[in-house]
């Protein structure tokens, strides 16, 4: 076996080695070869050829006979070793047999473990490319499971990963080619799915927006009630006790002609809820994954700018659906509170974007946002909010808007422009409040019955007492029953104006007003309602066709009181704001003023009514003109007139207008003259002393007047001093 390998090398040598004479022949015997050929002189070389050729075989001649017995020699020997050779051969066959037969089963062996160290390589090379393809398949499953449980940016980190780690080390297979041709689709369908879930986000907040918003509020309130816990520092609007402690002894009849009492104005009022309640913050009522991951999936597909584009139109959009109220919002409180709460909500959504989406909205995108919804809002406000006529629902609207304001400015946003459109919506509160106690005062007036209000006992005294501010020493003495001066009207008139006092400062609180912005906002309201108001419900009672001498009496002497209470009504505001009287630019209250005119056109109703009566009598009286001699008794007529002069003038008594003539107090009329608190005040010099001139000439005759005749001689003179001293005054003011 060896043998015939060492022969078949050697062959091949021998092969090789002629192969190299044939190429070196080639090379150098072709081109002389060519050369010859390409010559003229082609049978000269021929000829020379033949004899070089014959030259040769004479010396191979020589050399074979030279040689010729060494060769005969080697024959010999070469036929001696073929024998040799043969039987050499033949144990050699015989030994190569034996081996054959022998080494059989060893072969059959040899050739069982070259199959199985093939096997051996195959299986190491399967498990080492399988090594490389399992982690490839695993993440491919992986992936798929993601995708199926919606774990869509998870997803997208395991398609980078197999893309540029995984399937590189693979890439000759063919799976992996389908592989790779199916990774663009899965990135779409990733990038599909994700937008489907933030348009889903987005309907759902917007549905929701409303019940954000409601949270974020009453946050804002408890906040809010914590905060005024914690400081302990009273409001301006810091009556209330006050008004507590003066309202306890008001007439219970008083307190329910108030059109606003303690109970309105309640919009969240949690006082009455449990402040120790845990209110869920929008990132509790809302899941924002949905945005975070489709942010963060579209970042890593490349198209963060499209993302942010797409998510901020969407929003731009629900916020013109958000800010547009419904057409009949101003009819409750509940449609401002919607409006308000969905407004709320959609911020709170984009602050808590803004602080947690790195860079999905900016301050600047918010800003303009906020920009939109602040004119829209107030421009809707101002709309709706001049349809409200009913005060209650002006301040609760008031307190709503507060509440809107505060929520939002602290999450951040500027609300100036809120307060000072509450300062807009303050003129209308005023006017509210006014058309509403102008109702007020009418029923007061119509209701009254212009008659001195009796009292049986201390405590009905008392009662009055605290109810208005009336002090009289003569009449605390008098025994009881025993009547105060005034009517009804006087006590009730006079808490209502407190209760409109109590409406204004209700508005007034939580908008971050000085003390003297709300004592300057108080008194020119409550002059309104003095000099507008209760000054024509006065007037129009005063020229009511059926308002009797009695009641016109009445109404002066009610008027007086109510112009004596001005001041305890300073008083009250200046104990409700802090803010004293004789501070700069504080506005003056006009009630006596009020008080004054209504006075005066009673007193001319009743001029000119006395007149009317007077006129009538006459026209009714039947007299003979032409009769030749005066009759012995008056006429019938004459001594009704006379009657109802006396009964007249009997109700005039109580006009301390009149105390100047029956009292004759006629020192401190000179002397207060051109006085504001003077008593006599709207008693003008000419109009008395041309009574004292009537008074005078018709002292010695006997009419009506008789009765404060005492003595003739002494009440002349008194009359004359009197006189004089008129002249006097009328003289000097008139210089």
């Amino acid at each position: 076996m060896e043998r015939g390998k060492m022969a078949e090398l050697e062959s091949l040598e021998t092969a090789a080695e002629h192969e190299r004479i044939l190429r070196e022949i080639e090379s150098t015997v072709g081109p002389t070869l060519r050369s010859v050929y390409d010559g003229e002189e082609h049978g000269r070389f021929m000829e020379k050829l033949e004899a070089r050729i014959r030259n040769h075989d004479r010396e191979i001649e020589k050399m074979c006979n030279f040689h010729y017995q060494g060769f005969v020699d080697s024959i010999t020997e070469l036929l001696k070793v073929r024998g040799e050779a043969q039987k050499l051969k033949h144990q050699v066959t015989d030994t190569n047999r034996k081996l054959q037969s022998e080494g059989k089963e060893l072969v059959v062996a040899m050739e069982e473990l070259k199959q199985c160290r093939l096997q051996q390589r195959n299986i190491s090379a399967t498990v080492d490319k399988l090594t490389l393809c399992l982690p490839v398949l695993e993440m491919y499953s992986k992936l798929r499971e993601q995708m199926t449980s919606k774990r869509h940016y998870p997803a997208l980190k395991t398609l980078e990963h197999l893309e540029h780690t995984y399937l590189p080390q693979v890439s000759h297979y063919r799976f992996c080619k389908i592989m790779v041709d199916n990774i663009p689709k899965l990135r779409e369908e990733i990038k599909d799915v994700s937008m489907s879930d933030l348009k889903d986000f987005l309907e759902s907040i917007r549905k929701h927006s409303d019940k954000i918003g409601e949270t974020a509020m009453k946050q804002a309130q408890q906040q809010r009630n914590l905060d005024n816990i914690v400081s302990q520092h009273p409001r301006i609007g810091g009556g209330k006790k006050y008004k507590k402690d003066v309202c306890a002894s008001s007439d219970l009849e008083v307190k329910n002609t108030s059109p606003m009492s303690e109970q309105d104005s309640g919009i969240l009022d949690v006082e009455d809820e449990d402040d120790d309640e845990e209110v869920p913050g929008a990132q509790d009522l809302v899941d924002f994954s949905p945005v975070y991951r489709c942010l963060h999936i579209y970042s890593v597909l490349g198209a963060r700018e499209t993302f942010e584009n797409y998510y901020r139109k969407q929003r731009r959009k629900q916020a013109r659906l958000v800010l547009q109220p419904p057409s009949n919002m101003h009819e409750t409180l509940d449609g401002y509170r919607k409006y308000f709460n969905q407004i709320v909500g959609f911020f709170v959504v984009e602050d808590h974007i803004l602080h947690t989406s790195q860079g999905l909205v900016n301050r600047a995108y918010i800003d303009e946002l906020w920009e939109m919804a602040l004119s829209k809002t107030i421009a809707a406000l101002r709309t709706h909010s001049s349809y409200c006529s009913d005060p209650n629902l002006v301040l609760d609207l008031k307190n709503l808007i507060v509440l809107f304001a505060d929520t939002l400015q602290g999450y951040g946003f500027p609300v100036n422009q809120l307060f000072d459109m509450l300062l807009e919506i303050r003129d209308q509160y005023s006017d509210t409040l006014l058309k509403k106690w102008s109702g007020v005062f009418r029923n007061i007036l119509d209701s009254d019955n212009y008659s001195p209000i009796p009292v049986a006992n201390e405590e009905l005294y008392k009662k009055i007492i605290g109810q208005f501010p009336f002090q009289d020493p003569e009449l605390e003495k008098q025994p009881f029953p025993k009547k105060f001066p005034f009517s009804e009207f006087v006590p009730k008139v006079y808490n209502q104006i407190k209760e409109f006092i109590y409406a204004c400062l209700k508005f007034s609180e939580d908008l971050h007003l000085s003390s003297t912005e709300v004592d300057d906002m108080i008194r020119k309201s409550t002059n309104l309602l003095l000099t507008r108001m209760l000054s024509n419900c006065l007037q129009t009672v005063i020229k009511r066709r059926n308002t009797g001498l009695t009641e016109l009496v009445q109404i002066i002497i009610n008027t007086t009181h109510l112009e004596k209470s001005c001041k305890f009504l300073e008083e009250f505001i200046t104990n409700i704001t802090n803010v004293l009287p004789e501070t700069v630019h504080t506005t003056k209250l006009y009630g006596t003023t009020t008080f004054k005119d209504a006075r005066h056109a009673a007193e001319e109703e009743i001029y000119t009514n006395l007149n009317q009566k007077i006129d009538q009598f006459l026209q009714l009286a039947d007299y003979d003109w032409m009769a030749a001699e005066p009759g012995s008794k008056a006429s019938d007529y004459l001594v009704d007139l006379i009657a109802f002069l006396r009964s007249t003038f009997a109700v005039f008594t109580h006009l301390p207008l009149l105390d100047l003539f029956i009292q004759w107090d006629w020192s401190t009329y000179l002397a207060d003259y051109g006085q504001p608190t003077c008593k006599y005040l709207r008693v003008n010099p000419t109009t008395a002393l041309i009574l004292l001139e009537k008074m005078k000439d018709t002292s010695r005759k006997n009419n009506v007047f008789a009765q404060f005749r005492k003595n003739e001689r002494d009440k002349q003179k008194l009359i004359d001093t009197v006189a004089k001293q008129l002249r006097s005054l009328i003289n000097s003011h008139h210089l």
